[in-house]
């Protein structure tokens, strides 16, 4: 009993030695990292013969650190933004519309990057949530449901009016494309839309179009808005696909419209986004076809994208100024938003009288106010930080991120 009892207090003392030494062990490496990272920053005609010993002592450390610095400095290229001369531009417009004449089953998959001159900002560009969030800045707080569809927006409703555009993915929750004019069939909101909530417990679905952003009260794996169907008495959900979630509602997801359109596309025109997202759906890129019978891809994003290498054309600019240029190269005309004939007023259904005070969000009148509009982006890091909401999602993702960095 005795000899176990030894043998018990010599295991845990061991335990305590291997665990003291592994703690000295790790302060030794993260001192040795400091001591290289503090040489390789001096200038080499300003290194001692002392730094140079260390250098050649600890040549695994050099080579990390030279390798953790390209790998920043490869990040920070990829995150600049990068426009093309005015006649590059004109130029690849002018191939992108022939491509877009040319095509039998043309797709568009869109990103924040259309709805930045609504006034809403993206997540990675420069004045990006997640980016003000890294630099220490906190992000204006807005009513998204005040943004009206852009030029890009009614630009990509013409094409498919023309018929030249087939069908539109977007990863974008803020209802632009609906208001746009473009038909729901027509169109896969991927990440769901602020304006839509449903109820799941009918057969089929059933959809509730709102005047307001119905995102008020949910977050992560929390669905329901506070109403109730009209027609059986069940809670009621957004249709958002929060960060960490699956989207598994046939609208407005549409994600059979979605593959079933990349499936016969020719061509893929990407608008506006990093594609970080949209390249883990293998579905919507046909990566089971051989490389030579996959759709064409033109890019419109003024950031690197990891599709860069495989696109026909890669047009860094806004996605504006492409659009105007490309609609005039088709000689089309670019359809003017007018509110008063938002679709979003026809496709809305009523309050039932116990939900009118349900939500505390902005509506959307035919007309717009005085107070319709956005502040300056421009002005974010002064502004209070964003509240609820489905954009609020993004903005608690970004905060957690910066905290455990």
């Amino acid at each position: 009993m005795a000899n176990e009892t030894e043998c018990g207090v010599s295991s845990r003392a061991e335990r305590k030695a291997l665990q003291k030494a592994k703690i000295v062990q790790q302060e030794n490496e993260r001192e040795i990292i400091r001591l290289v990272g503090r040489i390789l920053k001096k200038p080499e005609a300003e290194r001692s013969e002392e730094d140079a010993s260390v250098l050649v002592l600890h040549r695994d450390t050099v080579d990390e650190l030279c390798k953790r610095k390209i790998r920043r400095n490869e990040l920070k290229r990829k995150q600049e933004e990068v426009f093309d001369t005015d006649d590059d531009l004109k130029s690849k417009a002018w191939q992108l519309a022939v491509a877009i004449q040319q095509a039998k089953h043309l797709v568009v998959y869109t990103g924040a990057g259309i709805s930045t001159a609504a006034s809403i900002p993206d997540y990675r560009g420069p004045n990006g949530v997640w980016t003000q969030l890294q630099k220490g800045h906190t992000v204006s707080s807005s009513d998204l449901s005040k943004a009206e569809p852009t030029l890009t927006h009614m630009c990509i409703k013409m094409l498919y009016k023309k018929m030249l555009v087939k069908h539109v993915v977007s990863q974008n929750c803020d209802g632009l494309h609906l208001r746009s004019g473009l038909p729901q069939h027509a169109l896969s909101e991927l990440h769901g839309n602020m304006f839509i909530e449903v109820c799941t417990s009918c057969s089929p679905v059933r959809e509730y179009v709102r005047l307001f952003d119905v995102t008020e009260r949910t977050s992560l794996h929390r669905h329901c808005t506070g109403r109730r169907c009209s027609h059986c008495g069940s809670e009621l959900r957004d249709t958002i696909v929060h960060f960490g979630e699956r989207g598994t509602l046939e609208q407005p997801l549409n994600w059979k419209g979605a593959a079933e359109a990349a499936k016969v596309a020719d061509v893929i025109l990407c608008l506006g986004s990093s594609l970080k997202v949209l390249k883990k759906y293998p579905c919507l890129w046909c990566m089971n076809k051989p490389a030579s019978k996959r759709p064409k891809l033109y890019i419109i994003n003024l950031q690197w994208t990891p599709k860069d290498d495989l696109a026909v054309l890669k047009i860094n600019a806004k996605c504006d100024d492409v659009m105007s240029l490309l609609m005039e190269a088709l000689n089309l005309q670019i359809p003017v938003y007018d509110r008063a004939e938002d679709p979003i007023f026809s496709l809305a259904a009523p309050l039932q009288p116990e939900d009118e005070d349900s939500h505390t969000r902005a509506v959307i009148v035919p007309h717009a106010g005085p107070g319709d509009s956005f502040a300056d982006p421009g002005n974010a890091a002064k502004a209070t930080a964003v509240q609820g909401g489905w954009f609020g999602r993004g903005y608690g993702k970004g905060r957690k991120k910066k905290k455990a960095a």
